[in-house]
């Protein structure tokens, strides 16, 4: 198993910062996408008296967690658990019914280990086979080699369509299908090649690569990562203890409409307990951006849960970007 590598948690400041504002002199905080650990060691090194869970149904990710959790100063305050987080109600409510949560963070965003790692089949940048996988230990998910290889024309075309927000989705399907009659699609650059001539030549140098989108559907499509968000965040609202928050980071549109709507369905079914903290998304800042690019695209929202008629409780913004 490969090193798991770092990643930049982005708009870490920002999530610890409206952490800080509950001021609570405890609390339990839920890192639904552990990856690389970053949003929650930030979390017990900014805030001595805090405890995390971390969860993550990626295998290499738990078991590095494991051993950064062991290295750590902070091994007695956090643990992790393999699995994803669409399963944390559920243990919860089963295997710690009198656990009070009081932030849950959820950072949706790919980790750079699994866009560096070849083997694992997120990135055209890298050869690599089709996995795309998240937990690539589950024998029971499909896999992107498995779609463009085996799903019909139509299929392929609604899911590019779908989840990747493409126009030429139905050109693309076409043509990969033409291409897996002549030998299979084993590698993330024979699926590249097949997206990049489907494009009109004038299209094919644009700032944003062809496969792009397609390599971003096939993606969520395997890792069902739309309908496990939309059935996630009512389920953390429900499990949140009052004067509480839900922190989500998303990196795309379709994402960032599901968190927004889900947000405002939350506080439409209770007004009187609910706060949406971001009226618009937090974004970040210059200083963050020109550390990491892969940031640029990051939308921050927050919901808070209040006791029932509280709900104009002051609360700040947080500090303002530079």
């Amino acid at each position: 198993m490969e090193e798991f590598k770092a990643h930049y948690s982005v708009l870490k400041d920002e999530i610890i910062s409206h952490i800080k504002q509950m001021n609570k002199s405890e609390l339990m905080v839920v890192d639904l996408t552990f990856g690389g650990g970053g949003h929650s060691f930030a979390t017990l090194e900014a805030l001595p008296k805090a405890n995390v869970i971390g969860v993550d149904q990626d295998p290499e990710a738990f078991v590095n967690g494991q051993k950064l959790i062991a290295a750590s100063p902070y091994a007695s305050r956090i643990k992790i658990l393999k699995m994803n987080f669409e399963q944390f109600y559920d243990w919860k409510k089963s295997q710690a019914p009198e656990l009070k949560v009081d932030a849950v963070v959820m950072d949706l965003g790919v980790s750079s280990h699994h866009f560096d790692s070849p083997e694992r089949g997120f990135s055209f940048l890298h050869d690599g086979p089709l996995d795309m996988r998240m937990a690539h230990d589950d024998q029971d998910k499909v896999t992107a080699k498995e779609i463009v290889n085996e799903f019909s024309e139509e299929d392929i075309a609604d899911i590019i369509y779908q989840y990747g927000e493409d126009r030429l989705s139905r050109v693309i399907a076409r043509n990969i299908v033409a291409a897996r009659k002549i030998k299979p699609i084993e590698t993330t650059k024979d699926l590249e090649n097949i997206i990049f001539h489907a494009y009109p030549a004038k299209a094919r140098h644009q700032s944003t690569h062809p496969a792009t989108r397609t390599f971003q559907a096939l993606r969520i499509f395997v890792n069902q990562e739309l309908s496990v968000l939309e059935k996630t965040l009512p389920k953390m609202y429900d499990i949140l203890a009052d004067d509480s928050i839900i922190c989500v980071i998303s990196f795309h549109s379709l994402e960032d409409r599901i968190v927004k709507n889900v947000f405002k369905n939350i506080y439409q079914n209770n007004p009187e307990e609910v706060k949406i903290i971001t009226k618009k998304p937090i974004i970040p800042g210059e200083k963050e951006l020109a550390e990491n690019r892969r940031s640029r695209s990051a939308k921050l929202r927050i919901l808070m849960k209040t006791k029932e008629g509280q709900v104009e409780k002051k609360y700040n913004k947080g500090p303002k970007r530079k």
